[in-house]
């Protein structure tokens, strides 16, 4: 049973808070893995195990797993949950490694940001690999059109609401993380007890589930603030898409389209799957990124 103790911690002053990451790898490819929500750096405990473990990818890669904003041992800023400062967040953490560009790979609302940096601001970007997360305009399209990803996504609203989304995620001992990941899993036996834990007392932290709930807030009321203008919404690097196909969030039709806006992207369906893709399934998520980063060195692109 992996441990949060194993993995090497760190903290860093990135644009104007106090960011925590876990780090494992020395070599000098950097992948930043982004989580979503209601989790924190421990949704890619595979993964980093597998990169920390494996004598030649430790070698070769530095992966660095940030909190993001707000959430578990990051700074709770009372600002800065518009999607232009997470994107800057992930730029600045990037250069605080020493790099100019990695590869970027995001779940959930870590893959929203990954998605937007590779629109907004490709050159930070050599591959982008999004796990059961749309590219924004397909999710912007659906909404309003799809009726039934409406209904799944009736939550988005519902967080617009003043204190009473935290008062819901906190109710009985943050009951919701449970119902979240237990609820919604295929395979509930990748969440140990262990595992909910960690993810419940992230979210207690003072102020998380207020930040958490403001990423929602800031999209809806402030919108991208004309971050995209002039990208076409294109995604030219390299692109990898995960999907596990039993999404009760987000429907796997999201996904059809998406080599309009991105060209260069290969999508993998995983079926019998939930939201949890790269924590339910995560040796076939390993697999499948190691599979794409092989074939990434192979053809020059890293």
């Amino acid at each position: 049973m992996l441990d949060p103790h194993e993995f090497a911690h760190h903290y860093a002053n990135i644009n104007g808070i106090r960011m925590h990451y876990v780090q494992v790898g020395y070599g000098p490819e950097l992948i930043v893995m982004l989580h979503g929500f209601p989790e924190c750096w421990w949704s890619w405990r595979y993964q980093l195990a597998l990169f920390r473990d494996t004598p030649a990818l430790a070698k070769h890669y530095t992966v660095v797993v940030p909190d993001l904003r707000g959430y578990n041992e990051t700074e709770q800023a009372s600002w800065g949950y518009e999607l232009d400062v997470l994107v800057q967040d992930v730029i600045e953490l990037i250069r605080a490694q020493g790099k100019r560009s990695a590869i970027v790979v995001g779940h959930d609302w870590g893959g929203n940001i990954a998605w937007s940096l590779a629109i907004s601001r490709p050159e930070w970007v050599k591959q982008l690999i999004a796990l059961n997360i749309p590219h924004p305009a397909l999710f912007a399209e659906a909404i309003g059109r799809n009726w039934q990803q409406m209904r799944r996504s009736w939550y988005i609203g519902f967080f617009q609401l003043p204190w009473l989304p935290e008062r819901m995620i906190s109710a009985n001992d943050y009951a919701f993380i449970e119902r979240a990941f237990l609820g919604m899993a295929i395979d509930k036996t990748p969440f140990t007890p262990q595992d909910i834990q960690i993810f419940k007392a992230a979210m207690a932290k003072p102020g998380a589930a207020t930040a958490a709930v403001n990423y929602y807030r800031a999209l809806v009321q402030k919108g991208t603030r004309g971050m995209f203008r002039g990208t076409g919404m294109r995604v030219t690097v390299p692109t990898l898409l995960i999907w596990g196909e039993r999404d009760m969030a987000l429907g796997k039709e999201l996904t059809y389209g998406t080599e309009r806006y991105a060209p260069n992207v290969r999508i993998h369906y995983i079926p019998n799957c939930s939201h949890w893709v790269q924590q339910e399934r995560a040796p076939e998520v390993n697999a499948l990124i190691l599979d794409f980063l092989q074939e990434m060195t192979q053809s020059g692109n890293t």
